[in-house]
């Protein structure tokens, strides 16, 4: 085993060669991280785009109801299918009694209101019980009802209904099964669909970023639930220049040659997510700059990555619809025409997308 065949089973195994539609798109990833920068797009959008035939910007939104998807977290806040809720509900809060979540007087009165109401935007909570503003977890400002609307659906008492100019609309979430599922098959089952999205992963990043996601549903940490998962076998390893590397049994091999096609990818799609696995196979170090002062940036405010094949070969930046394409290369553009189409077509998939300006 090489670098070689790292890069093109990562790119095998996260990039379908033919895209499908949206629904099977989703059945298969179950997971797509969400960020709400547009710069060409939103990252749910650009990771979509990749995977979906046809796909344009906000079609995910757009028919968010009728996929009857959910937003959630996993290793990050985005896009989740219904299969996973029993996996990540009920989360343990800290301040419960045996992590059950701790009502008072207002949480319950919210609560009521959703119910009463069936779908409520955050302002109609403030119009009704007035407007407070608390500090939020990024240190800004936001209003108490809204902070508060947020942690009940972080554990599972809310859910999402939809949005309203990027604003989301709550619902009461279904009623929970009455007896949940063990944590141990919770954690196992949520490690192998983190390995799975992030396949071939290094053993580092996949088990403390499993541990992140398991921690809040108790049981064992990432690091023993690999364990257990490459002990029963669920797991394959592979060691290659000293780093091992993970992946769910089963997976088909790799065995015919990439397409050749250029790909802009998001700074969140699975295959540029872990960084330093971006860094070992494809040998240069990728940052997101987006928060990066200027005089800093190297790449660009939203650089996204250049896959050519199966290499990472450069990035492109674009500020959104109707804003021409700039592209970077680490060492240079490929040679022939070949390439020179294939990031003609990219150009022009990346504008369809986009929509008129």
């Amino acid at each position: 085993m090489s670098l070689a065949w790292l890069r093109s089973h990562a790119v095998s195994w996260s990039l379908p060669r033919r895209p499908g539609s949206l629904a099977e798109a989703l059945a298969e990833m179950e997971f797509v991280q969400a960020d709400p920068i547009r710069a060409p797009a939103r990252a749910q959008d650009l990771i979509l785009r990749q995977r979906v035939r046809g796909y344009r910007a906000g079609d995910l939104d757009r028919r968010y109801r009728e996929l009857g998807i959910d937003e959630d977290i996993l290793y990050a806040y985005g896009y989740t299918v219904p299969r996973l809720r029993s996996l990540l509900h009920p989360r343990r809060h800290p301040r419960g009694t045996a992590g059950t979540y701790p009502h008072d007087a207002r949480s319950a009165e919210v609560l009521e209101f959703v119910r009463e109401r069936g779908v409520v935007h955050p302002r109609e909570l403030q119009s009704h019980f007035g407007h407070r503003g608390v500090v939020n977890a990024w240190g800004g400002t936001s209003s108490a009802t809204t902070v508060l609307l947020e942690e009940m659906h972080r554990y599972g008492l809310l859910r999402v209904a939809d949005r309203v100019s990027g604003i989301r609309r709550y619902e009461a979430a279904p009623a929970p099964a009455e007896s949940p599922l063990d944590p141990a098959v919770r954690a196992r089952a949520l490690a192998l669909r983190i390995a799975r999205t992030l396949a071939p992963a290094t053993e580092s990043t996949l088990a403390a970023t499993i541990n992140r996601v398991v921690r809040p549903i108790g049981g064992a940490t990432g690091s023993a639930t690999v364990r257990e998962l490459v002990a029963g076998g669920e797991l394959e390893t592979r060691t290659v220049d000293g780093v091992r590397y993970l992946w769910p049994a089963g997976l088909d091999p790799a065995d015919r040659e990439p397409p050749a096609r250029v790909r802009f990818l998001a700074p969140f799609d699975p295959l540029v997510w872990d960084r330093k696995r971006f860094g070992r196979i494809w040998g240069w170090d990728y940052r997101f700059e987006a928060y990066t002062p200027v005089a800093k940036r190297v790449r660009g405010y939203y650089a996204m990555p250049m896959l050519w094949r199966d290499r990472m070969i450069g990035w492109a930046t674009c500020a959104g619809a109707g804003h021409d394409v700039e592209v970077g290369f680490v060492d240079g553009a490929p040679r022939g025409k070949a390439f020179g189409a294939a990031l003609d077509a990219e150009i022009g998939r990346l504008r369809l997308f986009l929509g008129p300006a």
